[in-house]
């Protein structure tokens, strides 16, 4: 259907269709890979969000590493070593 509707809007004497129909034609693989496979940029979003607050909770803390602890312990339980503390072994 979209491919008759582009080549009417080809042929169409109103300068929006046409100039609509350029651009859905110069955008179609983009269209038809986001219609067949369907992507989320919902992880990302999420992971953006998730590091927003984390840059909040690490506001007025010293150091970029700080915030970087933060991150990787929110992210998968790793406990680096946290700055200022010793561990057992020293």
């Amino acid at each position: 259907m979209l491919d008759e509707w582009l080549l009417w809007a080809a042929r169409c004497r109103i300068p929006a269709f046409v100039e609509l129909g350029r651009k859905i034609r110069k955008s179609l693989p983009g269209i038809e890979a986001a219609m067949l496979h369907r992507p989320s940029n919902a992880l990302v979003e999420s992971t953006n969000t998730k590091l927003r607050v984390l840059h909040r909770m690490a506001f007025g803390l010293k150091e970029p590493e700080h915030l970087i602890a933060l991150a990787l312990l929110d992210r998968g339980g790793y406990c680096p070593q946290l700055p200022g503390r010793h561990t057992a072994g020293e």
